[in-house]
């Protein structure tokens, strides 16, 4: 018997992937026994198939192990989305999703106001386990009889298995936690409000969960505190909305809108650090001396009070010398500039030393779009990343650092070591660490050799080697368009980074030491890794049981892939809807993929990515080299990877996400 995660398939058959074997295991569709894509089960492994294909003695391939599922041990989702059919007696729920191949039983008392053929969300509220048996469920919001960009943004959510709202509970208890800060809390912490302190966002944000404090000392030291929102002063262990915050792990961002991980009192207000307004934090303060040179850190509560928010555009024109009357006129304004350049000289030496250390500088290109009033998307295009940006990421790169470091440090001691933290270091405390393993050899070497094609020679014997190809390959793709298409495929070469109690290091980041503490209002590891660190401060030793934290870095891992499938997915669809308005219409872009049916341009706005059908083409085309180049038989005409082509938008189909494309000769 193993343990796995069902990816089931259309035909109603399911693999179990499990981290104890090389390979997956088939589960005919009879012996799924009620298993949906997701779950994590227990499967009996039948005794192995015999060998089929070729002569004897030919060279032959061996079945994958088959097996069937004994038991759920763990529901990926109890939400679904559907259509809802009324019969006198009951209803039954016909899921939207192919994946999950069975009807849902509904009680009539239990439809609420849903009427026959209305979509609606139904929680599933007994599981009915065994062959023949359906589950059993209630409505839990009829979303009417529609379609469009709001459903299809709430069908993602569901279909990843995140709840549209919080819970009732959670939501009464959010309500309870007082607006105000006693005297007392205050009295406990370290108090910055006189010092000068801001925040800066994307000027959509509504969450503020850090910000930065820069004083100068007497001696001539440099003080920068990074202050992260106090989400566990709020957030007590076990209470409802604890409970449903480490279930959903994560807030979900879509296009258009946040799924958060906490009610909007918590993430909006209480936590969010707006300006003018005193807040608590979790802090984390580096003095840097003369020569930019880390020589102290500290860790604890503390209370700040914001001068200024920033949207990332507003404080780059203080970087680019260029500010707005209107920010001149900001009572702190020569501050504000002072502190923002130091900042910023201290970020650009901080990036040299990473680069310098094996980090690797991927920058995809993020999507974002301009939405009308009712979601529909008006322009895509390019998110562009500006000094102002990577000077935040940096300084919480930082603190994410140094957290790991402080929670366990190298054995080698070193002179600014403590007895303590020599002593935490011998005796490993358990702590949640974000984690990036080395890559896969053969899959860079794969990709090296389709680099090659392409003109660019990598050396890939070692990490390091690899780590500086990748970099070298990231700089010239800024210049030469047509490098854009390996930046997705070498980051597909990559391990994923996930949380986990082992620590192994960074390898992206080059760290040896790295952890998630800067955005508890968003992500439950930093939340965890907030509680861990406050119980080993001031000289406290705290243990956490290392399997349960395991256990819970699995979940939040696995919760982070759901999200980001979701925020994917939401991109696609804007994409393809936006597209569906310029039909006809022509486009430039690049090819950024091959098939034997035709070959995929990705636009070079929108990053919209549709389908070419050779068909279409006055040629047979054949492919070839790797599926890099096709050529046709007759013309001799050849399109390879990167060529930039026009195109003219064909059809979209919005329910399949999919563009079908035409060249424009």
């Amino acid at each position: 018997m193993v343990e796995g995660r069902v990816d089931m398939t259309r035909t109603g058959a399911a693999y179990i992937v499990s981290e104890l074997m090389d390979t997956d295991v088939y589960v005919p569709p009879k012996y799924v026994n009620g298993a949906l894509n997701g779950d994590t089960v227990r499967v009996l492994l039948f005794a192995p198939a015999p060998y089929r294909g070729g002569r004897r003695g030919a060279s032959q391939t061996q079945r994958k192990p088959e097996g069937e599922v004994l038991e759920v041990l763990k529901r990926a989702n109890e939400f679904f989305i559907g259509t809802l059919r009324l019969n006198r007696k009951y209803a039954l729920f016909i899921p939207d999703n192919p994946n999950v191949p069975t009807d849902i039983f509904v009680p009539i008392e239990a439809i609420g106001e849903a009427q026959d053929g209305d979509k609606v969300v139904v929680k599933v509220t007994d599981w009915q386990e065994g062959k023949g048996r359906v589950p059993i469920g209630k409505v839990t919001q009829t979303l009417g009889k529609i379609g469009g960009n709001d459903f299809e943004m709430k069908k993602i959510l569901i279909n990843a298995g995140f709840q549209l709202a919080h819970s009732e509970e959670a939501e009464r208890e959010a309500a309870r936690i007082p607006d105000t800060i006693s005297p007392q809390e205050i009295e406990r912490r370290r108090d910055f409000r006189d010092i000068l302190t801001f925040t800066i966002d994307p000027e959509d944000a509504k969450d503020f969960d850090d910000a930065l404090s820069v004083r100068a000392l007497e001696n001539g030291n440099l003080e920068i505190g990074v202050h992260i929102a106090d989400v566990t002063h709020y957030l007590k262990p076990d209470s409802a909305l604890d409970r449903e915050a480490f279930e959903r792990s994560t807030s979900v961002y879509l296009v258009d809108r946040c799924n958060p991980m906490l009610p909007e009192k918590l993430s909006n207000n209480l936590c969010s650090l707006v300006p003018e307004q005193d807040r608590l934090t979790f802090s984390a303060v580096f003095v840097f001396d003369a020569k930019d040179k880390i020589v102290s850190r500290w860790f604890g509560k503390t209370v700040i009070h914001s001068a200024k928010r920033f949207a990332y555009e507003e404080a780059q024109t203080i970087l680019d010398k260029k500010p707005s009357e209107e920010l001149k006129n900001h009572p702190r304004f020569e501050e504000l500039e002072w502190a923002l350049k130091k900042l910023q000289s201290l970020a650009s030496k901080m990036r040299k030393e990473r680069e310098k250390n094996g980090a690797i500088g991927f920058e995809t290109d993020e999507v974002r779009f301009r939405l009308a009033p009712d979601g529909t998307p008006l322009e895509a295009y390019v998110k562009e990343r500006k000094d102002a940006h990577l000077l935040i990421e940096d300084f919480m790169l930082l603190a994410n650092k140094e957290v790991a470091l402080y929670m366990q440090p190298p054995l080698k001691a070193k002179k600014e070591d403590t007895p303590e933290s020599v002593a935490r270091g011998t005796a490993i405390v358990p702590f949640i660490f974000r984690i990036h393993d080395l890559p896969d050899m053969s899959k860079i070497a794969d990709f090296a050799r389709f680099a090659l094609e392409l003109g660019i020679h990598m050396k890939v014997d070692t990490p390091k080697q690899i780590a500086q190809s990748f970099n070298e390959l990231m700089k010239k793709a800024r210049t030469d368009d047509r490098l854009k298409v390996l930046e997705p495929l070498a980051i597909r070469c990559m391990a994923k980074a996930v949380y986990s109690s082992n620590n192994i290091g960074h390898y992206g980041l080059g760290f040896t030491h790295y952890s998630h503490f800067t955005s508890p209002i968003r992500r439950y590891s930093d939340v965890l890794a907030h509680r861990i660190l406050e119980r080993n401060l001031d000289g406290k030793t705290f243990r956490m049981d290392a399997s349960k934290l395991e256990e819970q870095c699995k979940h939040i891992s696995n919760q982070e892939r759901k999200a980001a499938e979701a925020e994917r997915e939401s991109t696609k669809y804007k994409q393809a809807e936006f597209m569906s308005t310029r039909i006809g219409e022509t486009f430039e872009g690049i090819i950024s993929g091959m098939i034997e049916r035709g070959f995929f341009v990705e636009l070079t706005d929108s990053k919209a990515e549709g389908l070419v059908d050779f068909k279409y083409l006055d040629d047979t085309y054949t492919l070839e080299e790797g599926n890099l180049r096709a050529t046709g038989r007759r013309y001799k005409k050849s399109y390879k990877m990167g060529d930039r082509v026009q195109v003219k938008i064909a059809a979209v189909d919005l329910a399949k996400r999919q563009v079908e494309m035409e060249l424009v000769d």
